[in-house]
């Protein structure tokens, strides 16, 4: 797929999983297409529906380790409580031992979620790429440039005008690459695409005073791409910023209705979703600031409260299209969190305690009659036999015996008792005579 490289993917992870998602998406729109329906708006929802349904094991383990978390924080926190404040080895490793059992207990890992997240990264990372760059993954959104910035390479002048554009001040760098200036075809069609899909309708209008000599084909580019982009009503492409500003400067209520929407919606249909996830410590609860834990949960707390707050400004500087994908997934894990919320509410955790519990016994037994083990075992055996058998225990009435012998040689010499040369020799009579015994 040639549009791939369009703006271009970074990281190892990242851009192969946007390349697999890519072709998600592409077979999505031609499908529709095919059905009389190519639009981009209908493609982000079921492209969203598809993906968050892929997701949808790995999302029941994350949220059902927050469930049980929930409910095993207060043993949690009594072992806690247990050797607050004791640093000694022994308390530590005690305290470690004890919470591996309450862990396995519940059936969680101590990792938490953390590894359901790291598989859920890149995807949701790449997921998002796709939705923001439509024509390097969508082969008809990418035709339906052409031939305009065939013959905007060929015209005189079309670069300089192309960097005035709004949507060409996030491209800036492409102008000055060694690519774009040399000339490749290639890069520099892929340059006005990037632009031109991100370009609002002002700036098409623009376009079309300017090049006077290629209405015909900027007239057909902007129709076929507000017949992707129109979604309820709206140019999915244009900004609910530039959605306001135009409904205000021409008085257009429904225009104004569906700017102020999609970042409201974004917002609220995110604060829903964090509203429905399991809350592991009381809301009413007070913080202990001595306590790590807490502390981080409150820092969680606070941040799943700004989340609504930043989608619904970024929506409004970006793409329509993108609330549409926020608005979309938000609703998704929604329906999602209720359906795993009853899913594990009528799970009975007692039976699931006895039979984790049962579960690590067996795990331990294993461990212990392992060949590893035991061979471990063996020589820690050997290590101790061999120590016990080279060493040599001292008893009091030894060492008092040893120094007596000391001092008696040291009497025997012609030297001043209280004088350091006198106790030197005492050390070192001692040293000769005892030490390597």
């Amino acid at each position: 797929m040639t549009g791939v490289l369009l703006t271009k993917d970074t990281g190892k992870i990242v851009g192969p999983v946007a390349w697999l998602l890519g072709h998600v998406m592409n077979g999505i729109f031609n499908v529709l297409n095919a059905i009389g329906i190519p639009n981009i708006g209908l493609a982000i929802i079921i492209f969203t529906i598809v993906i968050y349904l892929c997701l949808l094991p790995l999302t029941y383990k994350q949220q059902k380790f927050s469930k049980l978390q929930a409910k095993m924080s207060p043993e949690l926190k009594a072992i806690q409580d247990k050797y607050k404040g004791k640093k000694d080895n022994d308390s530590m490793l005690a305290m470690q031992a004890e919470t591996k059992e309450l862990y396995a207990k519940y059936g969680v890992s101590q990792t938490g979620s953390c590894l359901q997240l790291i598989i859920q990264m890149p995807i949701l990372f790449a997921l998002y790429r796709v939705i923001n760059n439509i024509p390097a993954y969508v082969t008809i959104v990418r035709n339906a440039f052409y031939p305009l910035v065939e013959e905007l390479r060929n015209t005189d002048g079309a670069a300089d005008f192309i960097q005035t554009l709004k949507s060409a001040s996030q491209f800036s760098s492409r102008f000055t690459n060694e690519q774009f200036t040399s000339g490749n075809v290639e890069f520099v069609e892929n340059t006005y695409i990037d632009i031109l899909n991100k370009t609002s309708t002002s700036d098409w209008a623009n376009i079309s005073e300017h090049f006077t000599g290629l209405t015909s084909s900027i007239d057909k580019t902007h129709t076929a791409l507000n017949q992707f982009n129109s979604f309820i009503g709206l140019n999915i492409g244009d900004s609910p910023m530039y959605m306001i500003q135009t409904a205000f400067a021409n008085k257009q209520f429904l225009l104004l209705v569906g700017g102020v929407l999609v970042p409201v919606l974004a917002a609220f249909t995110q604060w829903v979703n964090v509203k429905l996830m399991p809350q592991n410590t009381d809301p009413n609860a007070k913080i202990d600031p001595n306590d790590p834990t807490a502390q981080m949960q409150q820092s969680m707390k606070t941040m799943n409260l700004m989340m609504p707050l930043m989608s619904a400004f970024f929506c409004l500087s970006l793409p329509a299209g993108m609330g549409i994908y926020w608005i979309a997934g938000a609703v998704i894990r929604s329906i999602q969190q209720i359906v795993i919320n009853k899913h594990i509410d009528k799970t009975d955790i007692d039976a699931e305690i006895a039979k984790n519990t049962e579960k690590y016994k067996k795990k331990m037994e294993k461990m212990k009659s392992s060949p590893q083990m035991n061979m471990y075992a063996n020589m820690a055996t050997r290590n101790i036999s061999t120590i016990a058998k080279n060493s040599t225990i001292e008893t009091t009435e030894d060492v008092e015996e040893k120094v007596a012998k000391s001092r008696e040689i040291y009497e025997k010499n012609n030297i001043r008792k209280d004088s350091l040369l006198a106790k030197a020799n005492m050390v070192k009579d001692y040293n000769e005579n005892y030490t390597k015994e």
